[in-house]
């Protein structure tokens, strides 16, 4: 991905630079060659040519580019399970994709982590964006998902000989769960994503307190993956298959919805990062009933939801480290709609704005593996910045506003909002 030439001065706002630090009234922000040079209060900045480009913040914030931390660029209105892998062929899906990585980024999501894509399309779309043949956030690659035979994501009945190939790699054990993480290996991804356990869309096999791997299967994954310096990660609800992806060595933990003393007591061991998920799960209890929704898949979602919101209050409290985003791209919980769970944070669960900040920022780029490039407004790091007209921590809402986006800033080039 290019960065800028020269400079840019970004001046007249309110800093808040996702390290979870004061904010800096009055400051500036300069970069050279797309690379932050100085961030900080206008006084002692150092001077600049008057022919210096400049973004005026319009006293509004500048802060580091978002982190969607659990992104699935292949979904798009998603009504059912089935539409995930057999609504559109391939070729729709990946232009689909490319069209979600490019609002991801005119939302201000400067970066994304990829929470499983079917045909490993996200490979190539990170490829496709490095090259600068699409905008788009920077991407982690994650491909199929891998989950045990009659799981939560093998649907497909057998008389439709389809599979489920284009979505999932189906295991039985922990010799064909090696040999799934292998074809990923080859496949170019970063991050292996798995279903340990059910969630509450699947009630009557594979609900929200059903495990859909073994033990077995996840270390074999586990010790697959790290062999070929792969991450790996786990849709997490049930709270047996928190804690044996924890003790399997799992590198972070999708959604941590039932977390026990015990599992939290794993995951600060080794600090696993956890990205909750949560606004899926409220639009699924307030827009699921007009989708066809029984009631028992409502109070399921329910019932997710409330333990969720425990479970990532009791992680923030505890030290843990939490990342922003989750399951965008389901009809009721559209692609474009990712700062809302921002706002989830701050109104529902209780977290304050600067808490839900640096979650979305810096810890996003801890969980990527990359915030020493990028997640926070210091000397050194990549000018992603996002400039939002008015004072995000009094009104943590105006991030779903794009039209108060003054730009989105990408390694310096100017790549979304009202100055591109």
């Amino acid at each position: 991905m290019k960065t800028a030439t020269g400079s840019l001065l970004v001046r007249n706002g309110t800093l808040i630079d996702g390290t979870g630090r004061l904010p800096v009234p009055d400051a500036v922000v300069h970069s050279r060659d797309g690379r932050i040079t100085y961030a900080g209060p206008k006084l002692g900045a150092p001077a600049l040519p008057p022919d210096t480009p400049t973004i005026d913040a319009r006293g509004g914030t500048i802060l580091p580019g978002l982190v969607e931390a659990h992104f699935h660029p292949t979904y798009f209105d998603v009504a059912a399970l089935e539409d995930l892998d057999i609504k559109y062929p391939v070729e729709y899906v990946t232009l689909l994709a490319a069209a979600n990585a490019r609002l991801a980024l005119e939302c201000g999501y400067t970066s994304a982590r990829s929470g499983g894509s079917l045909f490993n399309i996200d490979v190539w779309l990170k490829k496709a964006i490095e090259a600068d043949v699409t905008d788009g956030p920077r991407l982690a690659a994650s491909g199929r998902e891998i989950c045990g035979v009659g799981g939560l994501m093998d649907w497909n009945p057998d008389f439709r000989k389809i599979g489920m190939e284009g979505l999932v790699l189906l295991i039985n054990g922990p010799v064909e769960a090696r040999a799934a993480v292998r074809k990923l290996v080859k496949d170019g991804v970063e991050w292996v994503k798995t279903y340990p356990t059910g969630d509450a869309a699947a009630p009557d096999t594979n609900d929200h307190h059903t495990l859909c791997m073994t033990f077995e299967e996840m270390h074999a994954v586990v010790q697959t993956a790290h062999n070929h310096s792969m991450k790996v990660t786990g849709h997490c609800r049930a709270t047996e298959g928190i804690k044996n992806a924890l003790k399997a060595g799992y590198d972070a933990v999708e959604h941590a919805t039932f977390i026990d003393d015990e599992g939290l007591d794993l995951l600060l061991a080794r600090n696993v990062p956890v990205v909750p998920a949560l606004q899926f799960e409220w639009a699924s209890v307030e827009r699921g009933k007009s989708y066809g929704m029984s009631q028992r898949v409502l109070d399921g979602h329910k019932e997710t939801l409330e333990g969720g919101a425990e479970s990532a209050r009791r992680i923030l409290r505890a030290g843990g480290t939490l990342g922003m985003g989750g399951d965008y791209g389901f009809a009721w919980n559209p692609h474009g709609d990712y700062a809302k769970e921002l706002t989830f944070f701050v109104e529902y669960v209780g977290f304050t704005p600067m808490e839900v900040l640096c979650c979305a920022t810096l810890s996003g780029a801890k969980i990527m593996g990359r915030d020493k490039e990028f997640g926070s407004v210091e000397a050194g790091k990549l000018a992603d910045l996002l400039i939002v007209e008015g004072d995000v921590l009094a009104n943590i809402r105006l991030l779903e506003d794009r039209t108060r986006f003054v730009a989105v800033v990408q390694g310096g080039i100017v790549k979304a909002g009202q100055v591109a």
